[in-house]
């Protein structure tokens, strides 16, 4: 169970997230979820804090915990050079042991990240047992039966075609120090009886002409349908499960691009 998750938020990753990756349209719902089921708050896979950061500025009680310590170095310098208050934690999901517990856990694209059922299981108890009395847990799932780019990788006839090549190298994203930077993603393999997709990214960082360093990561995830999620939250002891179509009250269609579940500690 103490294997390292194949993820790839290190080094120019987490880099790219915290300069690129900052939009947070989760908030609002998010810190209605909190005023209604209460503070304490833990952002587990809070990554560099893309949504804890607009939580803490509007005054919320946030911890944040992830696997990677790149980005909670990063996340920290944000913190300290805004004098915000929290506690960040270098925690894997499964291996979650924190000093208090929760009103409110949430994760956001992060979970089934690492590509093991186990370790997922595992971080949902971890979850449950973080958390206060009548305390909630919230994440959110991609539907990828939705979106035909999505979906078409786990067709028979695209798997052989698999590893994908790498698209084209695009523009590059100007860097804050001046550095550009470039990302491409592309499709390793999936496996339709385990559930589970591996990803590689190659980034690149130039300044001056030259390339300053160049990295690969893989990620291994696994796709999870709401059913076994259910099924999965009802084996880590969560007594009331709601499922939303995405971050709002409406009820969940197959039509939903992203399922949001609330399960009650």
């Amino acid at each position: 169970m103490n294997a390292i998750p194949s993820v790839w938020h290190y080094g120019l990753m987490a880099e790219y997230w915290a300069e690129f990756l900052c939009d947070a349209p989760e908030v609002p719902y998010l810190s209605a979820l909190i005023a209604r089921s209460g503070e304490p708050v833990l952002d587990l896979g809070c990554g560099t804090g893309r949504v804890l950061l607009p939580l803490l500025r509007a005054g919320f009680d946030v911890d944040g915990a992830d696997i990677s310590a790149d980005m909670i170095r990063l996340a920290q310098e944000t913190v300290l050079r805004e004098g915000l208050a929290t506690r960040l934690l270098v925690q894997p999901m499964h291996e979650m042991a924190l000093p208090r517990r929760y009103r409110t856990i949430y994760m956001v694209g992060s979970f089934g990240l690492g590509g093991d059922r186990a370790k997922d299981l595992e971080c949902l108890r971890r979850c449950r047992d973080h958390l206060e009395p009548g305390g909630v847990l919230l994440f959110n799932m991609p539907m990828e039966y939705t979106s035909r780019e999505a979906w078409e990788p786990w067709l028979s006839e695209s798997r052989q075609r698999m590893p994908e090549s790498w698209p084209p190298r695009g523009s590059p994203r100007l860097s804050k120090d001046g550095s550009r930077r470039y990302l491409q993603i592309r499709v390793l393999d999936v496996d339709a009886l385990t559930q589970t997709y591996t990803r590689e990214a190659r980034l690149e960082k130039w300044a001056g002409g030259e390339l300053v360093k160049a990295e690969n990561y893989v990620l291994r995830g696994t796709l999870y349908l709401t059913q076994e999620l259910l099924l999965m939250l009802k084996c880590a002891g969560f007594r009331e499960v709601t499922v939303k179509g995405g971050y709002s009250d409406e009820v969940p269609t197959r039509d939903h691009e992203e399922l949001v579940f609330e399960a009650l500690g």
